[in-house]
């Protein structure tokens, strides 16, 4: 079709090849200037670069909420840290106990290790159930990814197991190394 036969307030001109485009930028443009001089190319953009262009916001959202998302899963791995530590922890006195009586180290590991990982898999388990319940809530926003996409719930969860496997199991070793009578008078 002529340029002449589209509107004046044409903005782009779109050319399909298959030749690299820095091959093809002079032949266009003394096309265009043999068809009239009324025409000024400004700019070259290849059609990758206008789609990365126009979807630049939401590729910059994306890379926000996944930001927030690691964040988000970093401060539960502490706080789950924390907290089962904490309890391996209050549990010194009881070791103690169990280390006077003649309990080895290995079973006291196994014990904190055990109890706390029950308690994990419980909450993995409950949270598991309530995220794919509420997938319906999110499923418009989810783009290349299904909302009950098993590679992710299996990653989160194995990613909580290793984390509470971690956090009962060095407060649990430092406790078997502490002498039993001083576990026994920890407060």
């Amino acid at each position: 079709m002529s340029i002449q036969q589209l509107p004046r307030t044409m903005g782009t001109l779109q050319v399909r090849t298959t030749e690299p485009m820095s091959a093809i930028v002079t032949p266009v443009r003394n096309a265009l200037s043999e068809v009239t001089k009324d025409v000024m190319v400004r700019r070259v953009v290849t059609l990758s670069a206008q789609v990365d262009a126009t979807i630049a916001s939401e590729r910059l959202i994306a890379t926000l909420c996944s930001f927030f998302g690691a964040l988000a899963v970093l401060l539960a791995c502490i706080g789950l840290y924390g907290v089962l530590s904490y309890a391996v922890t209050q549990r010194t006195q009881e070791i103690g106990i169990r280390m006077a009586l003649g309990a080895t180290n290995s079973s006291i590991r196994w014990l904190a290790v055990r109890q706390s990982l029950a308690v994990v898999l419980a909450g993995i388990a409950l949270g598991s159930v309530l995220a794919l319940y509420s997938t319906r809530l999110i499923s418009s926003f989810l783009y290349g990814l299904t909302p009950s996409d098993p590679l992710t719930i299996v990653f989160s969860a194995f990613l909580l197991v290793v984390v509470a496997l971690l956090a009962c199991y060095f407060p649990a070793m430092r406790a078997t190394r502490v002498d039993p009578l001083t576990a026994l008078r920890h407060e």
